[in-house]
Protein backbone atom coordinates (compact mmCIF):
# COMPACT_ATOMS: atom_id res chain seq x y z
CA UNK A 1 0.00 0.00 0.00
CA UNK A 2 2.45 2.77 0.60
CA UNK A 3 4.37 1.72 -2.78
CA UNK A 4 1.12 3.19 -4.69
CA UNK A 5 0.28 7.04 -5.21
CA UNK A 6 -2.23 8.65 -2.17
CA UNK A 7 -4.93 8.81 -5.55
CA UNK A 8 -5.51 6.76 -7.79
CA UNK A 9 -5.10 7.41 -11.46
CA UNK A 10 -7.48 6.21 -13.90
CA UNK A 11 -8.27 6.38 -17.33
CA UNK A 12 -10.86 5.68 -19.93
CA UNK A 13 -11.58 3.33 -22.75
CA UNK A 14 -14.57 4.74 -24.88
CA UNK A 15 -16.48 2.35 -27.99
CA UNK A 16 -18.45 4.19 -30.77
CA UNK A 17 -20.56 3.75 -33.58
CA UNK A 18 -19.72 4.64 -37.40
CA UNK A 19 -22.69 5.81 -39.04
CA UNK A 20 -23.54 6.83 -43.01
CA UNK A 21 -24.71 10.49 -42.86
CA UNK A 22 -27.60 9.64 -45.36
CA UNK A 23 -29.02 6.49 -44.07
CA UNK A 24 -27.69 6.99 -40.68
CA UNK A 25 -27.00 3.40 -40.23
CA UNK A 26 -23.57 1.86 -38.88
CA UNK A 27 -21.11 1.18 -41.50
CA UNK A 28 -18.32 -0.74 -42.05
CA UNK A 29 -15.68 2.06 -42.01
CA UNK A 30 -13.21 1.62 -38.85
CA UNK A 31 -10.66 -0.10 -41.50
CA UNK A 32 -10.58 3.40 -43.06
CA UNK A 33 -11.14 5.77 -39.52
CA UNK A 34 -8.47 3.74 -37.04
CA UNK A 35 -5.56 4.37 -39.95
CA UNK A 36 -6.54 8.11 -39.77
CA UNK A 37 -6.63 8.84 -36.16
CA UNK A 38 -3.59 7.05 -35.51
CA UNK A 39 -1.67 9.45 -36.88
CA UNK A 40 -2.13 11.80 -33.33
CA UNK A 41 -3.36 9.44 -30.84
CA UNK A 42 -1.23 6.69 -31.58
CA UNK A 43 -1.90 3.61 -29.90
CA UNK A 44 -4.89 5.15 -28.07
CA UNK A 45 -7.06 4.93 -31.32
CA UNK A 46 -7.76 1.27 -31.92
CA UNK A 47 -10.11 -1.27 -33.62
CA UNK A 48 -13.11 -2.90 -31.93
CA UNK A 49 -14.78 -6.12 -32.43
CA UNK A 50 -16.51 -5.02 -35.52
CA UNK A 51 -15.70 -3.00 -38.25
CA UNK A 52 -18.60 -0.74 -37.66
CA UNK A 53 -17.36 0.32 -34.50
CA UNK A 54 -14.00 2.12 -33.13
CA UNK A 55 -12.07 3.18 -29.63
CA UNK A 56 -10.75 5.52 -28.25
CA UNK A 57 -8.05 5.67 -25.00
CA UNK A 58 -6.93 8.30 -22.70
CA UNK A 59 -3.42 7.67 -20.58
CA UNK A 60 -3.73 7.03 -16.87
CA UNK A 61 -4.53 10.78 -15.40
CA UNK A 62 -4.57 11.82 -11.53
CA UNK A 63 -7.57 14.74 -11.59
CA UNK A 64 -10.59 14.81 -13.22
CA UNK A 65 -9.61 18.60 -15.22
CA UNK A 66 -7.03 16.15 -17.16
CA UNK A 67 -9.49 12.98 -17.78
CA UNK A 68 -12.16 15.69 -19.43
CA UNK A 69 -9.20 16.86 -21.47
CA UNK A 70 -8.11 14.26 -22.48
CA UNK A 71 -11.40 12.46 -23.10
CA UNK A 72 -12.15 15.86 -25.31
CA UNK A 73 -8.93 16.14 -27.50
CA UNK A 74 -9.24 11.69 -27.88
CA UNK A 75 -13.34 12.45 -29.38
CA UNK A 76 -12.13 15.67 -31.64
CA UNK A 77 -9.50 13.32 -33.36
CA UNK A 78 -11.94 10.23 -33.45
CA UNK A 79 -14.56 12.68 -35.04
CA UNK A 80 -12.14 14.38 -37.62
CA UNK A 81 -10.80 10.88 -38.86
CA UNK A 82 -14.52 9.47 -39.18
CA UNK A 83 -15.34 13.13 -40.93
CA UNK A 84 -12.37 12.09 -43.27
CA UNK A 85 -14.14 8.86 -43.76
CA UNK A 86 -17.43 10.33 -44.49
CA UNK A 87 -18.67 8.96 -41.75
CA UNK A 88 -20.22 9.83 -38.25
CA UNK A 89 -19.10 9.22 -34.63
CA UNK A 90 -21.95 8.42 -32.51
CA UNK A 91 -21.60 7.57 -28.70
CA UNK A 92 -24.57 4.83 -27.79
CA UNK A 93 -24.70 1.89 -26.54
CA UNK A 94 -26.18 -0.07 -29.16
CA UNK A 95 -27.04 0.78 -32.93
CA UNK A 96 -30.20 2.90 -32.95
CA UNK A 97 -31.66 1.79 -36.46
CA UNK A 98 -31.64 -1.85 -38.27
CA UNK A 99 -27.83 -2.98 -39.23
CA UNK A 100 -26.95 -4.74 -41.88
CA UNK A 101 -26.17 -8.49 -40.76
CA UNK A 102 -24.42 -10.42 -40.91
CA UNK A 103 -22.35 -7.81 -38.91
CA UNK A 104 -18.74 -6.86 -40.24
CA UNK A 105 -16.14 -8.48 -37.76
CA UNK A 106 -12.53 -6.85 -37.93
CA UNK A 107 -10.31 -8.73 -40.09
CA UNK A 108 -7.94 -9.72 -37.57
CA UNK A 109 -7.50 -12.68 -36.47
CA UNK A 110 -8.12 -12.98 -32.96
CA UNK A 111 -11.72 -11.13 -33.93
CA UNK A 112 -12.62 -14.18 -36.28
CA UNK A 113 -11.38 -16.78 -33.81
CA UNK A 114 -13.70 -15.42 -30.97
CA UNK A 115 -16.17 -14.61 -33.71
CA UNK A 116 -16.01 -18.84 -34.74
CA UNK A 117 -16.49 -19.12 -30.86
CA UNK A 118 -18.93 -17.88 -29.76
CA UNK A 119 -21.25 -18.25 -33.08
CA UNK A 120 -24.81 -16.32 -33.64
CA UNK A 121 -24.11 -14.42 -30.69
CA UNK A 122 -21.57 -12.16 -32.50
CA UNK A 123 -24.17 -11.44 -35.18
CA UNK A 124 -27.40 -11.19 -32.55
CA UNK A 125 -29.77 -8.32 -33.02
CA UNK A 126 -28.27 -5.22 -31.31
CA UNK A 127 -25.00 -7.21 -31.87
CA UNK A 128 -22.69 -4.21 -31.73
CA UNK A 129 -22.31 -3.60 -27.98
CA UNK A 130 -20.33 -0.10 -27.08
CA UNK A 131 -19.42 0.47 -23.63
CA UNK A 132 -17.20 2.68 -21.92
CA UNK A 133 -14.88 0.90 -19.39
CA UNK A 134 -12.53 2.83 -16.18
CA UNK A 135 -9.15 1.71 -15.40
CA UNK A 136 -8.37 2.57 -11.57
CA UNK A 137 -4.60 2.28 -10.67
CA UNK A 138 -1.95 1.61 -9.77
CA UNK A 139 -3.23 -1.77 -8.33
CA UNK A 140 -1.83 -5.04 -8.08
CA UNK A 141 -3.71 -8.38 -8.44
CA UNK A 142 -4.50 -8.78 -5.15
CA UNK A 143 -5.59 -5.46 -4.44
CA UNK A 144 -7.64 -5.12 -7.84
CA UNK A 145 -9.11 -8.65 -6.91
CA UNK A 146 -10.10 -7.47 -2.88
CA UNK A 147 -11.12 -3.61 -4.73
CA UNK A 148 -13.63 -5.44 -7.24
CA UNK A 149 -14.76 -7.50 -4.54
CA UNK A 150 -15.90 -4.34 -2.05
CA UNK A 151 -17.24 -2.40 -5.48
CA UNK A 152 -19.84 -5.08 -6.83
CA UNK A 153 -22.99 -4.02 -4.84
CA UNK A 154 -22.57 -0.34 -6.20
CA UNK A 155 -21.99 -1.07 -10.49
CA UNK A 156 -25.82 -1.20 -10.70
CA UNK A 157 -26.09 2.13 -9.82
CA UNK A 158 -23.54 3.30 -11.92
CA UNK A 159 -24.61 1.23 -15.19
CA UNK A 160 -28.25 2.79 -14.63
CA UNK A 161 -26.60 6.22 -14.21
CA UNK A 162 -24.96 6.13 -17.75
CA UNK A 163 -27.81 4.02 -19.58
CA UNK A 164 -27.78 5.22 -23.07
CA UNK A 165 -29.13 2.73 -25.49
CA UNK A 166 -32.52 2.79 -25.55
CA UNK A 167 -33.08 1.93 -28.91
CA UNK A 168 -31.50 -1.08 -30.23
CA UNK A 169 -31.51 -1.55 -33.92
CA UNK A 170 -35.06 -0.07 -34.54
CA UNK A 171 -36.72 -1.31 -31.21
CA UNK A 172 -37.74 0.79 -28.61
CA UNK A 173 -36.32 -1.36 -25.25
CA UNK A 174 -34.27 -1.20 -22.09
CA UNK A 175 -32.48 1.99 -20.86
CA UNK A 176 -29.57 0.12 -21.65
CA UNK A 177 -30.35 -2.56 -23.91
CA UNK A 178 -26.53 -3.23 -24.32
CA UNK A 179 -26.21 -4.81 -21.10
CA UNK A 180 -29.13 -7.21 -21.61
CA UNK A 181 -27.73 -8.30 -25.58
CA UNK A 182 -23.69 -8.28 -23.81
CA UNK A 183 -25.24 -10.48 -20.95
CA UNK A 184 -25.53 -13.39 -24.19
CA UNK A 185 -21.75 -13.44 -23.68
CA UNK A 186 -19.58 -15.86 -22.18
CA UNK A 187 -18.82 -14.76 -18.51
CA UNK A 188 -20.52 -11.63 -19.12
CA UNK A 189 -21.74 -10.30 -15.36
CA UNK A 190 -21.01 -9.27 -11.77
CA UNK A 191 -17.54 -10.68 -11.15
CA UNK A 192 -17.20 -13.18 -7.97
CA UNK A 193 -15.20 -12.37 -4.81
CA UNK A 194 -11.61 -14.06 -5.23
CA UNK A 195 -8.21 -13.92 -3.80
CA UNK A 196 -5.38 -14.23 -6.25
CA UNK A 197 -5.45 -17.87 -5.83
CA UNK A 198 -9.04 -18.44 -6.49
CA UNK A 199 -8.47 -15.99 -9.47
CA UNK A 200 -5.72 -18.33 -11.44
CA UNK A 201 -8.01 -21.39 -10.63
CA UNK A 202 -10.86 -19.88 -11.92
CA UNK A 203 -9.26 -18.82 -15.50
CA UNK A 204 -7.48 -22.06 -15.41
CA UNK A 205 -11.03 -23.74 -15.40
CA UNK A 206 -13.02 -21.42 -18.04
CA UNK A 207 -9.78 -21.57 -20.84
CA UNK A 208 -9.54 -25.43 -20.37
CA UNK A 209 -12.85 -26.14 -20.51
CA UNK A 210 -12.96 -23.31 -23.70
CA UNK A 211 -15.55 -21.31 -22.17
CA UNK A 212 -13.64 -18.57 -23.10
CA UNK A 213 -10.37 -18.71 -25.90
CA UNK A 214 -7.88 -16.96 -23.58
CA UNK A 215 -7.76 -14.10 -20.57
CA UNK A 216 -8.51 -11.62 -22.98
CA UNK A 217 -11.93 -12.96 -23.32
CA UNK A 218 -12.92 -12.48 -19.82
CA UNK A 219 -16.02 -10.30 -19.98
CA UNK A 220 -16.94 -9.99 -15.60
CA UNK A 221 -18.30 -6.27 -15.15
CA UNK A 222 -15.01 -5.63 -12.79
CA UNK A 223 -11.70 -7.78 -13.82
CA UNK A 224 -8.12 -6.68 -13.37
CA UNK A 225 -6.56 -5.68 -16.49
CA UNK A 226 -4.44 -8.33 -18.39
CA UNK A 227 -2.16 -5.59 -19.48
CA UNK A 228 -2.35 -2.82 -16.81
CA UNK A 229 -2.15 -2.56 -13.18
CA UNK A 230 -5.08 -1.76 -12.83
CA UNK A 231 -9.07 -2.74 -12.48
CA UNK A 232 -10.95 -2.13 -14.92
CA UNK A 233 -14.45 -1.56 -14.72
CA UNK A 234 -17.09 -2.26 -17.80
CA UNK A 235 -20.37 -1.56 -16.61
CA UNK A 236 -21.19 1.63 -18.19
CA UNK A 237 -22.50 2.47 -21.94
CA UNK A 238 -20.55 4.65 -24.07
CA UNK A 239 -22.42 8.40 -23.41
CA UNK A 240 -22.37 11.12 -25.72
CA UNK A 241 -22.36 13.85 -23.02
CA UNK A 242 -18.70 13.80 -21.89
CA UNK A 243 -19.67 14.99 -18.66
CA UNK A 244 -21.72 11.86 -17.85
CA UNK A 245 -18.41 9.44 -18.22
CA UNK A 246 -16.52 12.19 -15.68
CA UNK A 247 -19.04 11.78 -13.24
CA UNK A 248 -18.56 8.16 -13.93
CA UNK A 249 -15.14 8.07 -13.15
CA UNK A 250 -14.91 10.46 -10.55
CA UNK A 251 -17.60 8.65 -8.68
CA UNK A 252 -16.09 5.45 -9.08
CA UNK A 253 -12.65 6.75 -7.97
CA UNK A 254 -13.94 8.29 -5.12
CA UNK A 255 -15.51 4.90 -4.26
CA UNK A 256 -12.53 2.82 -4.48
CA UNK A 257 -11.36 5.23 -2.26
CA UNK A 258 -13.51 5.05 0.12
CA UNK A 259 -13.75 1.15 0.07
CA UNK A 260 -9.99 0.92 0.54
CA UNK A 261 -10.36 2.87 3.31
CA UNK A 262 -12.45 0.68 4.95
CA UNK A 263 -10.24 -2.18 3.73
CA UNK A 264 -7.42 -0.77 5.36
CA UNK A 265 -9.20 -0.27 8.64
CA UNK A 266 -10.13 -4.07 8.11
CA UNK A 267 -13.85 -3.93 8.02
CA UNK A 268 -15.38 -6.56 6.61
CA UNK A 269 -17.07 -6.99 3.28
CA UNK A 270 -20.83 -6.62 3.19
CA UNK A 271 -22.27 -10.13 2.07
CA UNK A 272 -23.40 -10.13 -1.21
CA UNK A 273 -26.18 -13.06 -2.88
CA UNK A 274 -25.00 -13.34 -6.32
CA UNK A 275 -28.56 -13.81 -7.60
CA UNK A 276 -29.71 -10.08 -5.67
CA UNK A 277 -26.58 -8.71 -7.79
CA UNK A 278 -27.60 -9.95 -10.89
CA UNK A 279 -31.45 -8.99 -10.46
CA UNK A 280 -29.88 -5.47 -9.48
CA UNK A 281 -27.99 -5.13 -12.76
CA UNK A 282 -31.13 -6.06 -14.71
CA UNK A 283 -33.46 -3.48 -13.12
CA UNK A 284 -30.60 -0.80 -13.59
CA UNK A 285 -30.24 -1.98 -17.49
CA UNK A 286 -34.50 -1.84 -17.67
CA UNK A 287 -34.91 1.08 -15.99
CA UNK A 288 -31.93 3.11 -15.70
CA UNK A 289 -32.40 6.17 -13.48
CA UNK A 290 -36.16 6.35 -13.98
CA UNK A 291 -36.79 2.44 -12.67
CA UNK A 292 -36.05 0.94 -9.18
CA UNK A 293 -32.94 -0.77 -8.01
CA UNK A 294 -31.83 -2.69 -4.60
CA UNK A 295 -30.31 -1.32 -2.06
CA UNK A 296 -26.64 -2.66 -1.82
CA UNK A 297 -26.94 -2.61 2.26
CA UNK A 298 -31.00 -4.07 2.47
CA UNK A 299 -31.50 -5.51 -0.40
CA UNK A 300 -34.52 -3.14 0.07
CA UNK A 301 -36.35 -2.22 -3.30
CA UNK A 302 -35.36 1.46 -4.20
CA UNK A 303 -35.99 4.15 -6.33
CA UNK A 304 -32.57 4.24 -8.83
CA UNK A 305 -32.37 8.09 -8.04
CA UNK A 306 -32.36 8.09 -4.53
CA UNK A 307 -29.45 5.03 -4.60
CA UNK A 308 -27.38 7.12 -6.72
CA UNK A 309 -27.53 10.19 -3.81
CA UNK A 310 -26.69 7.12 -1.61
CA UNK A 311 -23.77 6.13 -4.06
CA UNK A 312 -22.88 9.71 -3.93
CA UNK A 313 -22.67 9.87 0.09
CA UNK A 314 -20.80 6.49 0.30
CA UNK A 315 -18.06 7.54 -1.83
CA UNK A 316 -17.83 11.17 -0.43
CA UNK A 317 -14.74 10.16 1.88
CA UNK A 318 -13.23 8.90 -0.86
CA UNK A 319 -14.50 12.06 -3.03
CA UNK A 320 -12.63 14.83 -0.48
CA UNK A 321 -9.66 12.48 -0.87
CA UNK A 322 -9.28 13.07 -4.87
CA UNK A 323 -10.61 16.63 -4.65
CA UNK A 324 -13.82 15.50 -6.61
CA UNK A 325 -16.42 16.35 -4.05
CA UNK A 326 -17.76 19.31 -5.36
CA UNK A 327 -17.77 18.14 -9.40
CA UNK A 328 -19.31 15.04 -7.88
CA UNK A 329 -22.26 16.97 -6.60
CA UNK A 330 -22.32 19.26 -9.35
CA UNK A 331 -22.55 16.57 -11.93
CA UNK A 332 -25.02 14.26 -10.40
CA UNK A 333 -27.59 17.44 -9.53
CA UNK A 334 -27.14 18.00 -13.35
CA UNK A 335 -28.03 14.44 -14.63
CA UNK A 336 -31.09 14.01 -12.27
CA UNK A 337 -32.26 16.74 -13.60
CA UNK A 338 -31.51 16.99 -17.24
CA UNK A 339 -31.73 12.68 -17.09
CA UNK A 340 -29.31 9.68 -18.36
CA UNK A 341 -28.63 9.85 -21.66
CA UNK A 342 -31.47 7.06 -22.72
CA UNK A 343 -33.95 9.63 -20.86
CA UNK A 344 -32.74 12.11 -24.03
CA UNK A 345 -33.14 9.89 -26.69
CA UNK A 346 -36.59 9.22 -26.14
CA UNK A 347 -37.62 12.66 -25.45
CA UNK A 348 -35.64 13.95 -29.30
CA UNK A 349 -37.77 10.39 -30.59
CA UNK A 350 -40.76 11.63 -28.72
CA UNK A 351 -40.61 15.30 -30.15
CA UNK A 352 -40.30 14.28 -33.74
CA UNK A 353 -41.06 9.92 -34.21
CA UNK A 354 -37.70 10.06 -36.13
CA UNK A 355 -34.95 7.35 -35.40
CA UNK A 356 -32.55 8.83 -37.92
CA UNK A 357 -33.25 12.47 -35.54
CA UNK A 358 -32.00 10.42 -32.47
CA UNK A 359 -28.67 9.41 -34.69
CA UNK A 360 -28.11 12.90 -35.84
CA UNK A 361 -28.50 13.95 -31.86
CA UNK A 362 -25.95 11.47 -30.90
CA UNK A 363 -23.51 12.52 -33.37
CA UNK A 364 -23.86 15.97 -32.83
CA UNK A 365 -23.49 15.63 -29.10
CA UNK A 366 -20.69 13.01 -29.54
CA UNK A 367 -18.99 15.91 -31.57
CA UNK A 368 -19.37 19.15 -29.81
CA UNK A 369 -18.09 17.47 -26.40
CA UNK A 370 -15.97 19.87 -25.82
CA UNK A 371 -18.19 23.37 -25.90
CA UNK A 372 -20.08 21.54 -22.64
CA UNK A 373 -20.35 24.75 -19.82
CA UNK A 374 -20.21 21.98 -16.80
CA UNK A 375 -17.21 20.43 -14.96
CA UNK A 376 -14.46 22.32 -16.66
CA UNK A 377 -13.15 22.45 -13.13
Amino acid sequence: MSSRPMVLRFGVEEEFLLANPASRMTVAKAHLVVPRAVRVLGERAQHEFLDTQVEGCTPPVGTAVELRAELIAMREQLVRAAEEADCLLVASGTAVLPSRHPLPVTDRARYHRVAAHVGPIADQVGGELCGCHVHLGDLDRAEALALSARLRPWLPVLQALCANSPFCEGRNGAASSRSLRYRAWPTCGPAPALDEGGYERLLGWLTERKVILDRRMLYWYARPSEHLPTLEVRVADTNADVDTIVLYAVLLRGLAHTMLAAQHRGRPRPPVRPGALRTAHRLAALGGLTGTGVDPCTGAAVPMERLVERLLEQAAPGLELTGDLVLARTLTHRLLATGTGAQRQRAVFARNRSLPEVVDHLAYLTARSGRSVVGRG
